[in-house]
């Protein structure tokens, strides 16, 4: 047992022998200690100054209340430090599941999202002969050559609308294809 943990144990014996003085000092040398072990165990969690120092309050008031149920022949820092852990689990507990960790500190770690591969130009053309005259015409100038509704309506000589519902019905069988294509 090292000095410190020499004195705790003096301290509390007194203090349980009612020297209030006493008692107040190993408060306060134990408050530090709290603060230390609650400070190092909450650091991973995103725990803020303020939650800290309810911990540390809440764990003085437990140690004030338990303070008969510490085994003499035992260390204190031991038996202090397992009270402040589980007064930080109940405190991690009421708070929910809210961990706050800035994107910064984990960014380097992050999967990189995965660009779809999409389809080979040979499965395309494959799915492409499902559709046949104006849908396969359309869908392929506008899906895949990238043209817009009106310059595929001039390219085919059709309306603006007749475009529409043939690429809504050329995309609609590809769908179903598609489905079909990856079973």
């Amino acid at each position: 047992m090292n000095e410190r943990e020499r004195d705790w144990a003096a301290w509390m014996a007194e203090a349980e022998a009612g020297d209030t003085s006493v008692y107040r000092r190993l408060l306060a040398e134990l408050a530090v200690f709290l603060r230390k072990v609650v400070r190092r165990r909450a650091g991973s969690f995103g725990v803020d100054d303020a939650e800290l120092e309810d911990v540390v309050q809440e764990a003085l008031l437990a140690i004030h209340l338990k303070r008969g149920t510490w085994d003499p022949a035992q260390p204190v820092g031991p038996w202090v430090a397992t009270i402040a852990r589980n007064k930080l689990t109940d405190a991690l507990r009421r708070r929910g599941r809210r961990i706050v960790v800035p994107i910064e500190d984990v960014e380097e770690v992050l999967a990189a999202p995965q660009e779809d591969e999409g389809l080979s130009a040979r499965e395309t053309d494959r799915l492409l002969s499902v559709l046949k005259g104006r849908q396969h015409d359309v869908v392929r100038s506008i899906s895949l050559e990238g043209a817009d509704i009106r310059a595929t309506a001039e390219k085919f000589g059709m309306s603006e609308g007749a475009v529409r519902v043939a690429l809504h019905r050329g995309l609609s069988a590809l769908s179903a294809a598609y489905r079909s294509f990856r079973e």
